[in-house]
Protein backbone atom coordinates (compact mmCIF):
# COMPACT_ATOMS: atom_id res chain seq x y z
CA UNK A 1 0.00 0.00 0.00
CA UNK A 2 1.14 3.54 -1.10
CA UNK A 3 1.66 6.10 1.92
CA UNK A 4 -0.47 9.31 1.09
CA UNK A 5 -0.88 12.46 2.96
CA UNK A 6 -2.89 15.49 1.79
CA UNK A 7 -3.73 19.08 3.10
CA UNK A 8 -5.41 22.62 1.74
CA UNK A 9 -3.78 24.19 -0.97
CA UNK A 10 -3.02 26.76 1.23
CA UNK A 11 -3.50 27.45 5.17
CA UNK A 12 -3.52 31.34 6.10
CA UNK A 13 -4.54 32.05 10.20
CA UNK A 14 -3.83 34.95 12.12
CA UNK A 15 -5.48 38.64 13.95
CA UNK A 16 -7.75 40.30 10.88
CA UNK A 17 -7.07 37.30 8.39
CA UNK A 18 -10.76 37.55 7.20
CA UNK A 19 -10.03 41.47 5.80
CA UNK A 20 -7.37 39.96 3.03
CA UNK A 21 -10.09 36.80 1.70
CA UNK A 22 -10.77 39.09 -1.19
CA UNK A 23 -6.77 38.81 -1.60
CA UNK A 24 -6.44 35.03 -1.70
CA UNK A 25 -10.08 34.78 -3.77
CA UNK A 26 -8.57 36.81 -6.49
CA UNK A 27 -6.13 34.49 -8.18
CA UNK A 28 -9.09 31.79 -8.83
CA UNK A 29 -10.92 34.77 -10.72
CA UNK A 30 -13.17 38.20 -10.05
CA UNK A 31 -16.37 36.44 -9.51
CA UNK A 32 -17.56 34.95 -6.63
CA UNK A 33 -20.45 33.03 -4.62
CA UNK A 34 -19.97 34.21 -0.70
CA UNK A 35 -22.40 31.77 1.14
CA UNK A 36 -22.88 32.28 4.92
CA UNK A 37 -25.52 32.23 7.05
CA UNK A 38 -27.52 34.79 8.97
CA UNK A 39 -25.63 35.37 12.03
CA UNK A 40 -22.19 35.34 10.03
CA UNK A 41 -23.28 38.01 7.58
CA UNK A 42 -24.70 40.19 10.06
CA UNK A 43 -21.41 39.41 12.12
CA UNK A 44 -18.63 40.14 9.35
CA UNK A 45 -20.42 40.20 5.96
CA UNK A 46 -19.18 44.05 5.87
CA UNK A 47 -15.82 42.84 6.19
CA UNK A 48 -15.93 40.43 3.42
CA UNK A 49 -17.56 42.47 1.22
CA UNK A 50 -14.83 45.23 1.68
CA UNK A 51 -11.94 42.86 1.17
CA UNK A 52 -13.63 42.01 -2.09
CA UNK A 53 -14.37 45.36 -3.04
CA UNK A 54 -10.66 46.07 -2.39
CA UNK A 55 -9.33 43.46 -4.44
CA UNK A 56 -11.71 43.96 -7.31
CA UNK A 57 -13.84 40.62 -6.68
CA UNK A 58 -17.43 40.59 -7.98
CA UNK A 59 -19.22 39.10 -4.77
CA UNK A 60 -22.59 37.54 -4.60
CA UNK A 61 -23.77 36.61 -1.16
CA UNK A 62 -26.29 34.46 -0.22
CA UNK A 63 -27.93 33.28 3.06
CA UNK A 64 -27.34 29.97 3.78
CA UNK A 65 -30.34 28.12 4.84
CA UNK A 66 -29.24 26.34 7.86
CA UNK A 67 -28.83 22.56 6.73
CA UNK A 68 -26.16 21.09 4.44
CA UNK A 69 -29.11 19.29 2.14
CA UNK A 70 -28.53 17.85 -1.63
CA UNK A 71 -31.10 20.22 -2.00
CA UNK A 72 -29.79 23.36 -0.88
CA UNK A 73 -26.25 22.22 -2.63
CA UNK A 74 -28.72 21.86 -5.36
CA UNK A 75 -29.98 25.32 -5.17
CA UNK A 76 -26.62 27.21 -4.82
CA UNK A 77 -24.93 25.18 -7.17
CA UNK A 78 -27.92 26.65 -9.80
CA UNK A 79 -27.24 30.21 -7.85
CA UNK A 80 -23.34 29.89 -8.91
CA UNK A 81 -23.96 28.54 -12.58
CA UNK A 82 -26.47 31.77 -13.60
CA UNK A 83 -24.18 34.17 -11.52
CA UNK A 84 -21.36 33.02 -13.74
CA UNK A 85 -18.92 32.41 -10.58
CA UNK A 86 -15.37 31.31 -10.85
CA UNK A 87 -14.75 30.69 -6.91
CA UNK A 88 -16.81 29.71 -3.85
CA UNK A 89 -16.32 31.21 -0.79
CA UNK A 90 -17.97 29.76 2.67
CA UNK A 91 -17.48 31.80 6.01
CA UNK A 92 -19.02 30.07 9.43
CA UNK A 93 -19.40 27.34 10.61
CA UNK A 94 -19.35 23.43 9.58
CA UNK A 95 -22.30 22.80 7.67
CA UNK A 96 -21.83 26.39 6.00
CA UNK A 97 -18.52 25.31 5.22
CA UNK A 98 -19.04 21.97 3.71
CA UNK A 99 -22.05 23.13 1.87
CA UNK A 100 -19.24 25.57 0.43
CA UNK A 101 -17.40 22.47 -0.60
CA UNK A 102 -20.07 20.41 -2.29
CA UNK A 103 -21.28 23.21 -4.42
CA UNK A 104 -17.88 23.82 -5.41
CA UNK A 105 -17.37 20.36 -6.43
CA UNK A 106 -20.29 19.95 -8.36
CA UNK A 107 -19.72 23.25 -10.30
CA UNK A 108 -16.14 22.27 -10.83
CA UNK A 109 -14.46 25.34 -9.29
CA UNK A 110 -12.21 26.35 -6.60
CA UNK A 111 -13.33 26.80 -3.06
CA UNK A 112 -11.96 29.35 -0.38
CA UNK A 113 -13.04 28.53 2.96
CA UNK A 114 -13.39 30.78 6.47
CA UNK A 115 -14.22 29.21 9.23
CA UNK A 116 -15.63 31.31 12.57
CA UNK A 117 -15.20 28.98 15.01
CA UNK A 118 -12.53 26.12 15.71
CA UNK A 119 -14.84 23.61 17.34
CA UNK A 120 -13.97 20.89 14.76
CA UNK A 121 -10.88 19.47 12.46
CA UNK A 122 -13.20 19.92 9.22
CA UNK A 123 -12.22 22.75 7.55
CA UNK A 124 -9.12 21.52 5.79
CA UNK A 125 -10.69 18.27 5.14
CA UNK A 126 -12.21 17.11 1.74
CA UNK A 127 -15.46 15.88 2.67
CA UNK A 128 -18.59 17.15 3.33
CA UNK A 129 -21.52 15.84 5.93
CA UNK A 130 -25.04 15.76 4.04
CA UNK A 131 -28.24 15.62 6.38
CA UNK A 132 -31.77 15.60 5.71
CA UNK A 133 -34.58 18.17 5.45
CA UNK A 134 -34.69 17.11 9.25
CA UNK A 135 -31.50 17.23 10.29
CA UNK A 136 -30.77 13.70 10.24
CA UNK A 137 -27.39 12.14 9.20
CA UNK A 138 -27.85 11.08 5.26
CA UNK A 139 -24.11 10.39 3.64
CA UNK A 140 -20.71 11.32 3.39
CA UNK A 141 -19.20 13.07 -0.14
CA UNK A 142 -15.69 12.71 -0.18
CA UNK A 143 -13.86 15.21 -2.83
CA UNK A 144 -10.54 14.06 -4.66
CA UNK A 145 -8.74 17.54 -3.53
CA UNK A 146 -8.74 19.25 -0.50
CA UNK A 147 -10.13 23.19 -0.03
CA UNK A 148 -7.64 25.67 -2.07
CA UNK A 149 -7.68 28.06 0.55
CA UNK A 150 -8.43 28.35 4.35
CA UNK A 151 -8.68 31.37 6.10
CA UNK A 152 -8.64 31.74 9.72
CA UNK A 153 -9.20 35.16 11.46
CA UNK A 154 -8.51 34.52 14.98
CA UNK A 155 -9.92 37.84 16.45
CA UNK A 156 -12.88 36.61 15.09
CA UNK A 157 -12.83 32.88 16.66
CA UNK A 158 -11.10 34.34 19.48
CA UNK A 159 -14.30 35.99 20.24
CA UNK A 160 -16.83 33.36 20.16
CA UNK A 161 -17.60 30.70 23.28
CA UNK A 162 -14.91 29.30 24.93
CA UNK A 163 -16.98 26.51 24.84
CA UNK A 164 -16.53 25.53 20.79
CA UNK A 165 -13.05 26.35 21.30
CA UNK A 166 -12.88 23.50 24.23
CA UNK A 167 -14.87 21.19 21.81
CA UNK A 168 -12.64 21.78 19.15
CA UNK A 169 -9.39 20.43 21.73
CA UNK A 170 -12.09 17.44 22.36
CA UNK A 171 -12.10 16.86 18.95
CA UNK A 172 -7.92 17.23 18.45
CA UNK A 173 -7.61 15.09 21.25
CA UNK A 174 -8.39 12.25 19.62
CA UNK A 175 -6.00 12.80 16.79
CA UNK A 176 -2.75 11.33 18.05
CA UNK A 177 -4.15 8.48 19.22
CA UNK A 178 -6.22 7.36 16.98
CA UNK A 179 -3.36 8.02 14.47
CA UNK A 180 -0.96 5.73 16.65
CA UNK A 181 -3.69 2.81 16.68
CA UNK A 182 -4.02 3.34 12.52
CA UNK A 183 -0.22 3.33 12.30
CA UNK A 184 0.60 0.40 14.49
CA UNK A 185 -2.38 -1.84 12.63
CA UNK A 186 -1.07 -0.59 9.36
CA UNK A 187 -4.45 0.21 8.26
CA UNK A 188 -4.99 2.71 5.33
CA UNK A 189 -6.42 6.16 6.71
CA UNK A 190 -8.73 8.18 4.68
CA UNK A 191 -6.41 9.83 2.03
CA UNK A 192 -6.25 6.90 0.44
CA UNK A 193 -3.05 5.16 1.95
CA UNK A 194 -0.86 4.03 4.89
CA UNK A 195 0.39 7.07 7.04
CA UNK A 196 3.18 9.02 6.66
CA UNK A 197 5.67 10.09 8.76
CA UNK A 198 5.19 13.74 8.63
CA UNK A 199 1.07 12.74 9.09
CA UNK A 200 2.16 10.90 12.49
CA UNK A 201 4.56 13.50 13.73
CA UNK A 202 1.84 16.28 12.76
CA UNK A 203 -0.31 14.45 14.93
CA UNK A 204 1.79 14.20 18.22
CA UNK A 205 2.50 17.82 17.55
CA UNK A 206 -1.53 18.02 17.99
CA UNK A 207 -1.38 16.88 21.44
CA UNK A 208 1.77 18.26 22.51
CA UNK A 209 0.19 21.74 21.80
CA UNK A 210 -3.16 20.88 23.52
CA UNK A 211 -1.65 20.14 26.80
CA UNK A 212 0.96 23.47 26.27
CA UNK A 213 -1.36 25.63 25.63
CA UNK A 214 -4.78 24.44 25.97
CA UNK A 215 -5.81 25.67 29.02
CA UNK A 216 -4.46 28.81 29.00
CA UNK A 217 -6.43 29.32 25.69
CA UNK A 218 -8.98 28.69 27.27
CA UNK A 219 -8.87 31.65 29.52
CA UNK A 220 -8.04 33.72 27.29
CA UNK A 221 -11.09 32.88 24.89
CA UNK A 222 -13.06 33.20 27.87
CA UNK A 223 -12.70 37.08 28.44
CA UNK A 224 -13.17 37.08 24.09
CA UNK A 225 -9.21 37.96 23.52
CA UNK A 226 -6.65 36.71 21.24
CA UNK A 227 -3.12 35.50 22.75
CA UNK A 228 -0.31 33.28 21.79
CA UNK A 229 -1.77 30.48 23.27
CA UNK A 230 -5.37 30.47 21.49
CA UNK A 231 -3.68 31.00 17.96
CA UNK A 232 -1.34 27.80 19.06
CA UNK A 233 -4.74 25.88 19.63
CA UNK A 234 -6.78 27.53 17.12
CA UNK A 235 -4.02 25.45 14.57
CA UNK A 236 -4.13 22.43 16.58
CA UNK A 237 -7.87 22.14 16.40
CA UNK A 238 -7.63 22.68 13.28
CA UNK A 239 -4.62 22.55 10.88
CA UNK A 240 -2.49 19.79 13.13
CA UNK A 241 -5.71 18.09 13.69
CA UNK A 242 -7.13 18.15 10.44
CA UNK A 243 -4.19 16.69 8.46
CA UNK A 244 -3.80 14.45 11.70
CA UNK A 245 -7.14 12.32 11.36
CA UNK A 246 -7.49 12.67 7.28
CA UNK A 247 -3.82 11.48 6.42
CA UNK A 248 -3.14 9.45 9.75
CA UNK A 249 -6.13 7.34 10.24
CA UNK A 250 -9.30 7.75 12.42
CA UNK A 251 -10.09 4.57 14.48
CA UNK A 252 -12.36 3.95 17.57
CA UNK A 253 -12.49 7.08 19.29
CA UNK A 254 -14.72 8.62 15.86
CA UNK A 255 -16.75 5.36 15.74
CA UNK A 256 -17.77 5.65 19.44
CA UNK A 257 -19.02 9.24 19.17
CA UNK A 258 -21.06 7.97 16.56
CA UNK A 259 -21.95 5.29 19.24
CA UNK A 260 -23.15 8.00 21.11
CA UNK A 261 -25.65 9.59 18.67
CA UNK A 262 -27.76 6.88 19.07
CA UNK A 263 -29.09 8.83 22.54
CA UNK A 264 -31.15 11.65 22.48
CA UNK A 265 -29.78 12.57 25.50
CA UNK A 266 -26.67 13.41 23.74
CA UNK A 267 -27.87 15.29 21.14
CA UNK A 268 -27.19 19.05 22.58
CA UNK A 269 -23.23 18.13 23.09
CA UNK A 270 -20.48 18.96 20.45
CA UNK A 271 -19.08 16.75 18.35
CA UNK A 272 -15.40 17.26 20.13
CA UNK A 273 -17.26 16.95 23.52
CA UNK A 274 -17.95 13.33 22.56
CA UNK A 275 -15.12 12.83 20.56
CA UNK A 276 -13.03 13.48 23.73
CA UNK A 277 -14.92 10.56 25.99
CA UNK A 278 -14.30 8.40 23.29
CA UNK A 279 -10.93 8.94 23.24
CA UNK A 280 -10.77 8.04 27.21
CA UNK A 281 -12.91 4.61 26.07
CA UNK A 282 -10.08 4.11 23.13
CA UNK A 283 -7.71 4.44 26.06
CA UNK A 284 -9.26 2.14 27.71
CA UNK A 285 -10.25 -0.54 24.84
CA UNK A 286 -5.82 -0.58 24.60
CA UNK A 287 -5.38 -0.87 28.72
CA UNK A 288 -3.18 2.07 28.12
CA UNK A 289 -0.80 2.87 30.73
CA UNK A 290 -2.02 4.62 34.18
CA UNK A 291 0.21 7.40 33.58
CA UNK A 292 -1.16 8.15 30.12
CA UNK A 293 -4.38 8.06 31.59
CA UNK A 294 -4.11 10.32 34.36
CA UNK A 295 -2.54 12.54 31.63
CA UNK A 296 -5.87 12.81 30.09
CA UNK A 297 -8.15 13.16 32.62
CA UNK A 298 -6.05 15.56 34.14
CA UNK A 299 -6.54 17.60 30.86
CA UNK A 300 -10.03 17.13 30.02
CA UNK A 301 -11.17 17.69 33.59
CA UNK A 302 -8.87 21.48 33.61
CA UNK A 303 -10.17 22.65 30.02
CA UNK A 304 -14.18 20.95 31.04
CA UNK A 305 -14.27 18.38 28.59
CA UNK A 306 -16.64 15.16 29.61
CA UNK A 307 -15.28 12.08 31.06
CA UNK A 308 -18.23 10.36 32.53
CA UNK A 309 -21.34 9.23 30.81
CA UNK A 310 -23.31 11.59 33.28
CA UNK A 311 -21.12 14.64 31.66
CA UNK A 312 -22.48 13.82 28.78
CA UNK A 313 -26.13 14.26 29.57
CA UNK A 314 -26.89 10.29 30.58
CA UNK A 315 -28.44 10.11 33.63
CA UNK A 316 -29.73 6.86 33.57
CA UNK A 317 -28.96 3.58 35.68
CA UNK A 318 -29.37 0.02 36.20
CA UNK A 319 -30.79 -1.66 33.33
CA UNK A 320 -32.07 0.89 31.37
CA UNK A 321 -28.18 2.56 31.23
CA UNK A 322 -27.15 -0.92 30.35
CA UNK A 323 -29.14 -1.20 27.58
CA UNK A 324 -28.38 2.30 26.49
CA UNK A 325 -24.86 1.66 26.68
CA UNK A 326 -24.68 -1.92 24.67
CA UNK A 327 -27.07 0.01 21.74
CA UNK A 328 -23.89 2.81 21.91
CA UNK A 329 -21.30 -0.22 21.60
CA UNK A 330 -23.43 -1.66 19.04
CA UNK A 331 -23.25 1.34 16.52
CA UNK A 332 -19.93 1.78 17.13
CA UNK A 333 -18.97 -1.10 15.78
CA UNK A 334 -21.24 -0.81 12.72
CA UNK A 335 -19.97 -2.36 9.37
CA UNK A 336 -17.59 -0.17 7.88
CA UNK A 337 -16.55 1.76 11.31
CA UNK A 338 -12.99 2.87 11.81
CA UNK A 339 -13.00 1.02 14.85
CA UNK A 340 -11.85 -1.92 13.00
CA UNK A 341 -8.74 -0.01 12.53
CA UNK A 342 -7.84 -0.55 15.55
CA UNK A 343 -4.45 -3.35 16.13
CA UNK A 344 -6.51 -5.76 17.73
CA UNK A 345 -9.64 -7.31 17.23
CA UNK A 346 -12.81 -5.41 18.32
CA UNK A 347 -16.27 -6.00 19.63
CA UNK A 348 -19.61 -4.60 20.66
CA UNK A 349 -18.86 -6.54 24.41
CA UNK A 350 -15.62 -4.74 24.50
CA UNK A 351 -16.69 -1.48 23.78
CA UNK A 352 -19.57 -1.79 26.33
CA UNK A 353 -17.31 -2.70 28.71
CA UNK A 354 -14.73 -0.23 28.17
CA UNK A 355 -17.58 2.75 28.16
CA UNK A 356 -18.75 1.78 31.71
CA UNK A 357 -14.98 1.42 32.45
CA UNK A 358 -14.20 4.91 31.24
CA UNK A 359 -17.05 6.44 33.11
CA UNK A 360 -16.13 5.08 36.34
CA UNK A 361 -12.46 6.24 35.65
CA UNK A 362 -13.99 9.67 35.04
CA UNK A 363 -15.89 9.30 38.12
CA UNK A 364 -13.46 8.44 40.65
CA UNK A 365 -10.71 11.16 38.89
CA UNK A 366 -13.67 14.24 39.34
CA UNK A 367 -14.91 12.76 42.99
Amino acid sequence: MLKVIQSPAKYIQGPDALYHIGKYAKPFGDRALIIADKFVMDLVGSTVKDSMSQYEVNGHFELFNGECTHNEINRLSELAKAQASLVIIGVGGGKTLDTAKAVAYKCQLPVVISPTIASTDAPTSALSVIYTELGAFDSYLFYPTNPDVVVMDTNIIASAPARLLVAGMGDALATYFEARACSHAQKQTMAGGKSTLAALALAELCYNTLLEDGYKAKLAVSRGVCTTAVENIIEANTFLSGIGFESAGLAAAHAIHNGFTALEECHNMYHGEKVAFGTLVQLVLENSPLEELEEFLDFCVLVGLPVTLEELGINATGDELNEKIMAVAELSCAEGETIYNMPFDVDSDKVYAAILTADQLGREWLY
